[in-house]
């Protein structure tokens, strides 16, 4: 087994498929840490990837365009985003239970309209849908090794590594992220000095929704070549405990995302020494879970130990000063 596990991890195409798994988990991590960083949780990300994948086969069957499939994906990901900022902040209900609701009714909806207009039950067999293309990087190709890996992956893998550093520089460099930031600490505060909370959560919403749409298109348009029912398979759900795991930053959700595809990729290969489909299946997601939590568990007690010794330093010097 360890000699199995050791020959995997080595290969070149083992750490290709760990980029492609990557991917849709980073684009929706990246699109939780936006929104978490302005004071709001987007647990509609599931069911904004649902729609997004549905929207995009269907548009692209429709159109024989996969770019106009792919626009359809992401407007239909935004407008589920635009929803449950309808309701959280507009009409205050709780944001994380319309999250779970708009799931809901994505989960059940998609596959009811899929059914409606095709008479496809679960998977979108009968129409021909185009996919994403995957591009081959010049120089990089011919690297022993790393042009296996890197090069000839799927579109949507390389915007997610850009969305990697828009997101930085949104949160770090630009205004809008300071702005940000001011909103997710102390609405009152951020109010007081001119900003607009709402209007700022809104963005940070459509923001989230564009990943969540390039993430749900990939899913039915690149990683697969076909819509099926749950296809986001919980990874909505799984980035907003990323997020908590990314410190709120776009190069920790790099690493977040990463546990979940080496895991995903892992398991793609150990389908063939016969462990059972049911374990196999869930592995991605107990190991991911399980990383999230020993990582905050660490987090928390360097925090905790931090704290303890900036408390016992002030104590020492109260007790000085007393003496004195």
């Amino acid at each position: 087994m360890i000699h199995f596990i050791a020959g995997v991890v080595t290969s070149a195409n083992y750490w290709f498929i760990v980029l492609r798994s990557t991917a849709p988990i980073l684009l929706v991590t990246l699109g939780a840490v936006i929104t978490a960083q302005a004071g709001i949780m987007n647990m509609a990300l599931e069911g904004s990837m649902l729609w997004a994948a549905l929207t995009g086969v269907i548009v692209s069957a429709a159109t024989q365009n996969v770019w106009i499939g792919l626009l359809a994906g992401i407007g239909a990901s935004v407008l589920v985003a635009l929803v449950l900022g309808l309701f959280a902040l507009k009409l205050h209900a709780n944001p994380v239970l319309s999250g779970v609701a708009l799931n809901l009714v994505a989960t059940g909806g998609t596959v009811f309209v899929l059914f409606s207009l095709t008479g496809d039950k679960g998977i979108s067999s009968s129409l021909a849908s185009k996919v994403l293309p995957s591009l081959s990087i010049p120089v990089v190709k011919d690297i022993p090794w790393i042009g296996k890996v890197v090069s000839g992956q799927n579109i949507v893998v390389y915007i997610a590594a850009v969305s990697v550093v828009v997101i930085d520089l949104i949160l770090r460099r630009f205004a809008i992220g300071r702005r940000i930031r001011a909103t997710g600490e102390n609405v009152e505060a951020a109010r007081a000095a001119g900003i607009n909370p709402v209007r700022i959560k809104f963005f940070t919403l459509i923001i989230s929704g564009i990943l969540a749409g390039f993430a749900g298109c990939f899913l039915s348009m690149g990683y697969t070549s076909n819509f099926t029912s749950g296809i986001a398979a919980g990874r909505g759900y799984v980035a907003n405990a990323a997020q908590v795991v990314a410190g709120g930053t776009a190069v920790g959700s790099i690493f977040a995302a990463m546990l979940f595809g080496l895991t995903d990729a892992m398991a793609t290969y150990l389908q063939n020494i016969g462990l059972m489909p049911e374990l196999i299946q869930a592995l991605p997601y107990a190991v991911t879970i399980l990383g999230f939590v020993v990582v905050t568990f660490v987090r928390d007690r360097r925090e905790a130990e931090r704290k303890r010794k900036l408390f016992a330093g002030t104590a020492m010097q109260k007790e000085k000063a007393d003496a004195a």
